[in-house]
């Protein structure tokens, strides 16, 4: 049965995680019970539960031995839960937008251990331990979990114990800055990424480490994964995969086990950066899952999705989705591994199918040779991975940004002009985005302005506009270009002579005027409109003066005792 655990841990141990610790051991053939909720104020669902039970193991076709790395994400029952604090408010809007905590989902980060034990009536020593968290750290909690679960299968619950403690020690995660963090007699080291920080520099260096005894383990990000080792296999079709992520399109990852699984579908979901990633993905998905019936569904069109799965089970279940990836087990040694062919959906077998990316979608860009070439040349030179990875997502960076930057000029475009924002008058609207003028404006305006690659350009924009990810990137400009043209309003009236118009209104407009002030004034101060100090200062004085010019009894309703 499944221990009830019982969310929102309090204190920094649940500012970090905002969920909690499981460990789960299998007991028969279905029933996969969590021996163990820590913290215990960290409630779950019977269904939570159920999902994490079977989310934390490999299934039976993936045979992993030794230890396992991976990660999964879920969709948390019921929507949000638990209040949206006012810190993850205020590390959103500091964070990257990848960074972001997710309102709705859990992450999963999980260590299972698999060793041949002949005390055991399975035969096999099998156990996992599970950090839940929200924030997308996926570099970082696997690094714990390389530093905590060992000593787990060892000592148990008191280990977690003192580790939540030592957690509920460390610093909130704060944007752009660098914490050491001590767990185990470990200090890990990391920096938390910043919305300000240039997305093409290399992180700045760490500091203090020459006060820290022991000397501390440096991560280089909280989340950037081995890009190169995950694309290894389908380096040739980088620039395919990419073109599908760009548009949404439903993307199944068939992969020998959940490692390779998870870390194909987190690398394919990096890609777009800096552009939010709109879509849903599950990096590890199981037949067991609550929603298997709702991504299986062939009433409808498959879900805008990138399903990572290890059972071949799948290929009968999703025959029907547009794109399919087989990946096969992943070589460790020096040479490139067999590179994926591009095959027809039609070539796809019920069983024994064999590695490659089954699609009919041709790409709209032509393939850079030059970025092939120069990867691999660095396999014949034994270039470090490290060093792979940075030219690959340097290469996928400027061709996103060669994308959304036309977006980006044209959107601006759409903007009042300054001088058109008057104090007393409703400011102007932002005009609409016309597909068609944006298309026009590519002639002179396009991404060949910044990117080599030759292709067909307008045809890819037009299936973008299609995709979630215009969607919410237009969402998003168009709130953001709102709140400016709001903040630029505010400025407007604080620099206007307040008396003069004054003069000639009646007590009703003037009133109207105290209440619109004030209403803007709250927004500016809950840094919900990019407007400065002085502004807000000025305009505080301003609903003074007005509020003075009154009748004493309208003075005493607008401001009570």
């Amino acid at each position: 049965e499944l221990m009830s655990g019982c969310v929102g841990a309090g204190g920094p141990t649940a500012v970090w995680a905002r969920g909690g610790w499981v460990a789960v051991r299998p007991r028969g053939a279905l029933c996969l019970p969590l021996q163990l909720v820590y913290p215990n104020d960290f409630r779950l669902t019977d269904k939570e539960k159920s999902s994490i039970c079977y989310l934390s193991f490999p299934d039976s076709h993936s045979g992993c031995l030794g230890d396992t790395q991976f990660s999964f994400r879920m969709r948390q029952c019921g929507g949000q839960r638990s209040p949206w604090h006012a810190d993850d408010r205020h590390y959103n809007s500091r964070a990257p937008v990848a960074l972001q905590r997710e309102p709705a989902h859990y992450f999963g980060y999980v260590y299972f251990r698999q060793v041949k034990d002949s005390s055991v009536k399975r035969g096999y020593f099998q156990k996992s331990l599970v950090l839940v968290s929200r924030l997308p750290f996926f570099r970082l909690f696997q690094a714990l979990l390389s530093l905590i679960a060992p000593e787990y299968f060892d000592k148990l619950a008191p280990c977690l114990e003192a580790v939540c403690s030592e957690i509920d020690q460390w610093p909130a995660p704060a944007p752009g800055q660098t914490l050491n963090l001590p767990v185990m007699g470990v200090v890990v080291q990391v920096r938390i990424p910043s919305r300000v920080d240039k997305p093409e520099s290399s992180p700045p260096k760490q500091c203090d480490q020459e006060n820290l005894l022991p000397a501390p383990m440096v991560l280089a990000s909280v989340h950037e994964l081995d890009l190169f080792r995950c694309f290894r296999p389908v380096l040739t079709h980088v620039q395919t995969l990419w073109e599908l992520v760009l548009l949404g399109e439903p993307l199944l990852v068939l992969a020998p086990s959940p490692d390779v699984s998870s870390e194909m579908v987190l690398a394919l979901t990096s890609c777009l950066q800096p552009l939010r990633f709109c879509c849903d993905f599950r990096p590890y998905f199981t037949i067991h899952d609550s929603e298997f019936k709702e991504f299986t569904t062939r009433t409808q069109a498959p879900p805008n999705v990138v399903l990572g799965v290890t059972n071949p089970f799948f290929i009968k279940t999703l025959q029907h989705w547009p794109h399919i990836l087989r990946v096969g087990e992943a070589k460790m040694s020096g040479d490139l591994p067999k590179q994926v062919k591009l095959k027809k959906p039609s070539r796809l077998k019920t069983l024994d199918t064999k590695p490659g990316l089954y699609t009919a979608y041709t790409a709209h860009l032509h393939r850079d040779k030059a970025l092939l070439k120069r990867l691999f040349k660095g396999v014949q030179k034994k270039r470090p991975s490290d060093v792979q990875s940075a030219l690959l997502r340097r290469h996928l960076l400027e061709l996103t940004q060669s994308f959304i930057i036309p977006l980006e000029h044209y959107m601006a475009s759409l903007m009042p002009l300054q001088k058109s924002i008057t104090p007393w008058k409703t400011p102007p609207q932002i005009r609409p985005f016309s597909q068609d003028d944006f298309l026009r404006s590519l002639e002179h305006a396009g991404p060949q302005l910044t990117c080599i690659l030759k292709g067909d350009w307008l045809g890819l924009y037009r299936r973008f506009f299609k995709s979630p990810h215009f969607d919410g990137w237009y969402r998003q400009r168009h709130k953001e270009m709102a709140l400016k043209l709001e903040a630029l309003h505010l400025e407007a009236i604080c620099e206007a002579n307040i008396e003069t118009w004054m003069k000639d209104k009646s007590e009703v407009e003037v009133v109207d005027l105290v209440l619109k002030l004030r209403e803007k004034l709250v927004r500016a101060q809950g840094h919900q409109l990019p407007v400065k100090e002085a502004t807000l200062q000025r305009a505080q004085l301003y609903i003074e003066t007005v509020i003075g010019s009154l009748p004493k009894d309208l003075q005493a309703v607008l401001c009570p005792p």
